[in-house]
């Protein structure tokens, strides 16, 4: 599944009921399906107030599923891209000088899904890949 999304508030809802309606042909339980949208709303949110401030821009979310019940979920922007991905990634870590971010986005995301990878090239944009294994439990990560 592919979707392109203008990068406004509004859309996190969609990107989130349209990836879970896209797994859903699964059958994940109820924990899978929770782990999932948490993981892409905030990835989707990330799209919104990070890579492009307030502008114009678009979120490209392609969504594929293979055997063995996994879910390969990717989430791209056009943004500003981040300077330093190590520390991007690096719990309470944030960017916002206001302090209304908790820096948690990534972390969230990490603990909720299988596997999380995240390349960005500063100025050009990010990729954030996300992967769960459908009905997984014994906490390994990828």
């Amino acid at each position: 599944m592919e979707l392109v999304l203008p990068a406004v508030s509004v859309n996190e809802g969609m990107a989130r009921a349209a990836v879970a309606a896209f797994c859903a042909q699964l059958s994940p339980d109820a924990t899978d399906l929770a782990d999932i949208k948490c993981a892409v709303s905030e990835a989707v949110t990330n799209c919104i107030v990070h890579a492009y401030r307030g502008t114009k821009g678009k979120i490209y979310i392609t969504v594929s599923l293979f055997e063995g019940r996994t879910v390969r979920i990717t989430v791209v922007d056009k943004g500003c891209g981040i300077a330093d991905v190590r520390q991007a990634l690096l719990p309470l870590f944030t960017t916002d000088a206001a302090g209304e971010r908790s820096g948690m986005g990534f972390t969230v995301m990490e603990n909720f899904m299988d596997s999380l990878r995240v390349s960005s090239k500063k100025g050009e944009g990010t990729r954030v890949v996300l992967v769960k294994h459908l009905g997984r439990r014994d906490g390994v990560k990828e």
